[in-house]
């Protein structure tokens, strides 16, 4: 690995707060910690948009709260547009644009 991007994406999992979880196995992550390397991946690039499907859909309402202010913050603090599918209610009205598709349809 590129040594300036190894130093990135260390940089990157400190900012999610999986600095001490870097040499872990996926299996030995939970849910949460999962999906923020989830994030992780995206922002290596750089990304202006990053999609996000039913992204806290198998976690407790913990680990979804803080995956949620974790994309509001990056949206913030780095300028990225999320586009994130949900059924999460909660999470859908929270967003900046909201669009609702019911059986296929617009609503």
């Amino acid at each position: 690995m590129n040594r300036s991007l190894e130093i990135r994406a260390k940089d990157i999992l400190n900012e999610l707060g999986l600095a001490n979880r870097l040499y872990h196995k996926p299996s030995d992550l939970s849910g949460g910690e999962q999906q923020r390397v989830a994030v992780a991946r995206a922002l290596i690039n750089d990304p202006k948009v990053i999609f996000a499907d039913e992204p806290s859909g198998n976690l407790d309402s913990k680990s979804s709260d803080l995956l949620h202010k974790l994309f509001f913050d990056l949206r913030d603090k780095l300028n990225i547009t999320f586009i994130i599918v949900t059924h999460n209610k909660e999470l859908s009205n929270m967003t900046d644009r909201k669009l609702n598709l019911v059986d296929g349809k617009w609503a």
